[in-house]
């Protein structure tokens, strides 16, 4: 039978994971305990030991306690946990998982996470949960509760939130998910504010035509997600209409989506037609944010949050090495649709980012470096939001996912 994994440091916490443990049982779920903790005696006994998670984390538990060393052995139990419940997972035993923790709980405990496939229930009770959560959730669906207090002992407060972690876990466990009365095959696009009404008519054509549409915002963490559903096998074609995450990732901005942005439809060998949209733009936070070494660059202000800097001649022959490089990596069907008058909303005549020399060479490595016996490469004398660019893109994706 399925149980709810209960994942922590029973030694400094174990009188709160007894409590949840207590609750989601006195729901009729069925709840396996894994010991991360190291120097302690466990509050309660648990079903796998510290010992196994440290020797799944590749060291022996005495030599952790010998070295004496926090980060070393939060470390090894964080990649040991991860270990434990993947090998759980693939026994078909979990039904969800919970933890509970400061920053060092929060990282043991959703690196185990992150091993598990979308769909089984994710639950981080945390004290780090109202600050940045990208680096806990990652690309998993990962659902992180402030902690409000610390969680340091069961008092009027903690009793509260921890009670409703339990009672939301055990909900999630023994909830069914509902079949759909038509699934359709699932399609992945990418999209900024800028390459909306490409994005827009190309879903829409896409639609038409009895696919399902998921569109990634490509703001680092939509890029990866999309990436790692892809790898997962639940996305049948890709319209990779908005790259502009490799513009972070090479020059430091803020929506970098890691240096293997665009590899897993190529790996997957799945059709993937992709394109160059927002390729001329960085993004930073309000004006103020922007690094020093870019204030004498061409800005522009997005709105009070987001700032955009204009990708420079270099910089753009940079990415078209870099996405010819990944494209020639294909295993599958795959089309570089090339948009002559412009990559963005703002990258058109008359507009902040019209930059016809940025373009060029950006288009130029990109011609000079693709295979094209893998990629075919389609020039367009459009810009990137013209209806004809858009649908010409959903047509050949299309047309690639009938053959």
């Amino acid at each position: 039978m399925k149980k709810v994994v209960i994942l922590g440091t029973l030694d400094t916490k174990g009188a709160e994971f007894k409590f949840i443990k207590d609750i989601i049982e006195s729901q009729g779920v069925q709840a396996l305990v894994v010991n991360a903790g190291v120097l302690g005696i466990p509050h309660f006994k648990p079903d796998i030991s510290n010992n196994i998670v440290a020797e799944a984390g590749g060291t022996e538990l005495a030599e952790l306690i010998a070295a004496n060393d926090r980060g070393r052995a939060v470390d090894v139990m964080m990649k040991g946990s991860a270990k434990v419940v993947s090998e759980l997972e693939k026994q078909d035993m979990i039904a969800g998982i919970i933890s509970l923790g400061g920053t060092a709980g929060t990282t043991i405990g959703t690196h185990a996470m992150q091993a598990l496939p979308v769909g089984i229930p994710k639950l981080m009770v945390s004290t780090v949960a109202s600050g940045d959560t990208r680096p806990y959730v990652g690309n998993k669906d990962i659902t992180m509760m402030y902690s409000v207090v610390d969680i340091s002992g069961i008092n009027s407060i903690s009793s509260k939130i921890l009670a409703n972690a339990a009672f939301a876990i055990a909900g999630m466990a023994k909830g069914v998910t509902p079949v759909l009365e038509h699934e359709k095959p699932l399609l992945a696009a990418t999209m900024f504010g800028v390459t909306t009404p490409c994005v827009t008519a190309a879903r829409e054509y896409l639609e038409s035509k009895g696919y399902e549409v998921l569109v990634f915002h490509a703001t680092g963490a939509g890029g990866g997600s999309m990436e790692a559903l892809i790898t997962a096998g639940f996305i049948k074609g890709v319209l990779d209409i908005t790259t502009t995450e490799w513009c972070d990732e090479l020059v430091g901005g803020v929506f970098s989506a890691g240096p293997h942005r665009l590899e897993a439809a190529a790996q997957m060998g799945i059709p993937q037609v992709v394109s160059t949209g927002a390729l001329d733009m960085v993004n930073f936070g309000p004006m103020d944010t922007v690094p020093a070494q870019f204030k004498d660059r061409k800005l522009y202000k997005h709105n009070a949050t987001v700032t955009l800097m204009r990708t420079t001649v270099d910089e753009n022959r940079q990415l078209g090495l870099i996405i010819a490089d990944k494209l020639n990596m294909t295993t599958g069907a795959t089309a570089l649709f090339l948009p002559l008058k412009g990559v963005s909303l703002i990258d058109a005549e008359g507009q902040p980012f019209y930059g016809p020399e940025e373009d060029r060479a950006l288009f130029d490595a990109l011609r000079d470096n693709i295979n094209q016996d893998k990629v075919e490469l389609i020039e367009m004398d459009n810009n990137i939001n013209d209806e004809a660019f858009a649908l010409a893109m959903a047509k050949k994706l299309v047309d690639m996912l009938e053959k």
